[in-house]
């Protein structure tokens, strides 16, 4: 039985404001995470986080709208999720203002203890590329690591 999670992006059919007047238009994306289990994803709702309607999370970047439910007060919140991570995680990931799909999947490595590097921030500048890494091990055991990558570019 092959267990793995996926951060994907779910298109809603709200637009930002910044993208009211354009054509065509440009809907709003944000991220969602899924547990896939010998290559089905694990249906699940998840909430836009623009207009807050329900998707039905069908499969990796598929979702439909729910119709006739407009809130999920019973869906997951970064607060709940907090109980049950360590205190020193909880708090470096509060601080590092991470979307509710970061968290389902850092608790989905935690709970499956899986090891995984899940890139916290990055930082672009011209050909330097710094991460902000958290590294997550077997034991459940964390490290915070930063990473530099440097791009060469080479010139015709």
């Amino acid at each position: 039985m092959a267990l793995e999670g996926i951060r994907h992006l779910i298109e809603c059919h709200c637009v930002l404001p910044q993208y009211r007047n354009s054509n065509p238009p440009v809907f709003h994306k944000f991220i969602v995470f899924s547990a896939i289990n010998d290559d089905q994803v694990q249906k699940k709702l998840a909430q836009c986080n623009n207009c807050g309607i329900l998707h039905r999370i069908v499969d990796i970047c598929k979702s439909e709208i729910v119709h006739g439910l407009e809130e999920g007060s019973s869906l997951r919140s970064i607060e709940d999720l907090k109980v049950s991570f360590p205190q020193k995680l909880s708090d470096f990931l509060v601080v590092q203002k991470l979307d509710i799909a970061t968290w389902e999947f850092i608790e989905f490595l935690i709970d499956n203890k899986l090891e995984k590097d899940v890139v916290i921030n990055k930082t672009e500048a011209g050909d330097i590329t710094q991460l902000k890494i958290l590294q997550i091990n077997a034991d459940g055991t964390f490290k915070i690591r930063n990473e530099t990558r440097q791009v060469d570019v080479e010139v015709h």
